[in-house]
């Protein structure tokens, strides 16, 4: 399997869906710390990570900072469309990315990439458009478990764990 980009919805993906939003305009998400080991991993095996989300959030901002991850597209109404922009800014064909979703809105952009996954707690669509579905639900390791299997798929895990394992 060759995937050179994967592409995350936020909300349900790398959060568990839920958000607070408090009466001062502030918003809170919850993030798993092993999604993020899993995802800079992946980054040092040389897959670029981009996320996509139709809601938009100054968290989501900060979180991709923290990872490291350059390319965040927010509240963007078309899915596919922004996931072809990113290819085409990226110089990544649909056929090499990667993309996990877990609604009815990520089923267009889940059907155009080369892998297709989604958290165990996604919709009934979202699981029927994926070619692999996580063991753990979203905001719960579902990235984490994605990141490890394309690692494994690509033979990189040995290397990529290795470090840790010394």
């Amino acid at each position: 399997m060759k995937v050179r980009l994967l592409v995350l919805d936020v909300d349900g993906v790398l959060t568990d869906g839920t958000f607070w939003l408090r009466e001062d305009g502030d918003e809170w998400k919850a993030f798993h710390a092993t999604d993020g080991l899993g995802l800079r991993l992946l980054m040092d095996a040389g897959v670029q990570v981009a996320l996509l989300s139709g809601r938009r959030s100054a968290i989501v901002d900060r979180r991709a900072r923290e990872l490291g991850i350059d390319r965040v597209v927010q509240g963007s109404g078309d899915k596919v469309a922004a996931l072809y922009k990113l290819g085409t800014e990226l110089g990544v064909e649909p056929a090499t990315m990667a993309y996990m979703g877990d609604d009815l809105v990520d089923v267009p952009a889940m059907r155009r990439v080369g892998f297709a996954a989604a958290p165990a707690d996604a919709r009934p669509e979202a699981l029927a458009a994926a070619a692999w579905v996580a063991p753990r639900g979203g905001g719960r390791g579902a990235v984490r478990d994605l990141c490890e299997h394309l690692l494994r798929e690509m033979g990189r895990w040995d290397e990529a764990a290795a470090r840790f394992l010394a």
